[in-house]
């Protein structure tokens, strides 16, 4: 290719870039400056011309790949700036309409649940009450009743902390019983209160998680027995799952901190395979309970042979995730606004256990 022929090629291909769209262009593009383009196979033609014309046709071959290369961007700018334009005119926007109202928060399932439960425990006669994350040795074991040799001691189970200056090793509370502890010990009965809060286990998967949420019941007395117990428990589960006649079944189990102690069943149906309360055949445990032991009384200050009393306990994680069908507990923890707009709750008025907690 001689000095006439670049000069051609280049004026010719300016000419068609000044009147080519956005598609046009590209081809342009390709042919001109593409590995197969003419300008970069005459480039590569170079070193087979006449050394003293070498230096000359490789400059003419450069000026005309500049020129070429901005006059694309010179067009693409213009075509681009014009498809703004004409966006911009026909996307019209009234800025006399009022804002766009901004989206509305939800409240996570785990604040609902709990509220939920307040609110019923509440109409019972229960208030709150509340304790430290970081526990001792005492509170959170000893003066529950759970013995040196109890699993629940272990490493493997429990976040043990340094030890303080007294050698002791405090834990991140493995239950919310030691606010029971707590309050007998800064109380006296009549007691009636619920401990929700966050608590602490080495564990993790899908109904498992190294921290969730649990609240329990604590009834302290002179008069208060099994019977009671029982009344409170099925009146809870159903104003809680909104099941006037959900079956309720108690089983004799083990607990260090209660004696008799019993584990609570709620009626189920898994036949479709999917989990749906208050019907069917099935049975799903979802919390334990029991008659306070006297050492666990004595522990907190209170006189084993003149008062009585019970207590049970639950998951909020996990009746939250039965009631509104929620299938992996880690996800409650995943801070992820998707799913927190699916499964959150528009602020309402509290839930009663009296007017139902679906009105």
């Amino acid at each position: 290719m001689d000095m006439k022929e670049i000069d051609g090629l280049r004026d010719d291909l300016v000419a068609q870039i000044a009147d080519a769209d956005l598609a046009v262009l590209e081809e342009l593009r390709v042919r001109a400056l593409g590995k197969k383009g003419a300008i970069t196979q005459a480039m590569k033609g170079l070193g087979g011309a006449d050394p003293e014309a070498r230096k000359s046709l490789g400059q003419a071959l450069n000026q005309a790949k500049g020129d070429i290369s901005d006059a694309i961007d010179l067009r693409r700018t213009v075509l681009e700036d014009a498809g703004l334009e004409e966006q911009l005119a026909e996307e019209k926007i009234d800025v006399t309409l009022p804002a766009r109202g901004a989206s509305q928060g939800r409240l996570h399932p785990i604040t609902q649940t709990l509220d939920e439960c307040i609110a019923i425990f509440g109409e019972m006669g229960f208030t709150v009450a509340e304790g430290p994350d970081i526990e001792d040795d005492f509170h959170n074991f000893t003066a529950l009743n759970i013995p040196a040799e109890h699993p629940a001691r272990q490493m493997h189970d429990t976040f043990y902390l340094p030890a303080n200056e007294n050698g002791e090793r405090p834990v991140l509370r493995t239950h919310t019983s030691p606010v029971q502890i707590r309050t007998m010990e800064n109380s006296q009965p009549p007691i009636r209160v619920i401990a929700p809060g966050r608590t602490y286990r080495c564990d993790s998967d899908a109904t498992h998680t190294p921290m969730f949420h649990q609240i329990e019941a604590l009834v302290v007395d002179e008069t208060t027995h099994l019977g009671h117990l029982k009344g409170c428990i099925i009146d809870f589960v159903r104003a809680f799952f909104d099941i006037p006649d959900l079956g309720v079944r108690f089983r004799p189990s083990y607990f260090p901190f209660t004696e008799p102690s019993m584990e609570v069943d709620i009626a189920c149906d898994r036949s479709g395979g999917a989990m749906v309360i208050g019907q069917g055949n099935d049975w799903l445990e979802i919390m334990g309970s029991g008659m306070v032991h006297r050492n666990v009384l004595s522990a907190g200050g209170i006189d084993p042979d003149r008062y009585q009393g019970f207590a049970f306990g639950m998951g909020i994680d996990r009746i939250a995730m039965l009631k509104y069908g929620i299938p992996d507990l880690r996800t409650f923890f995943e801070a992820d606004l998707r799913w927190l707009r699916h499964y959150g709750f528009v602020p309402l008025d509290v839930p009663s256990m009296v007017r139902g907690l679906s009105s």
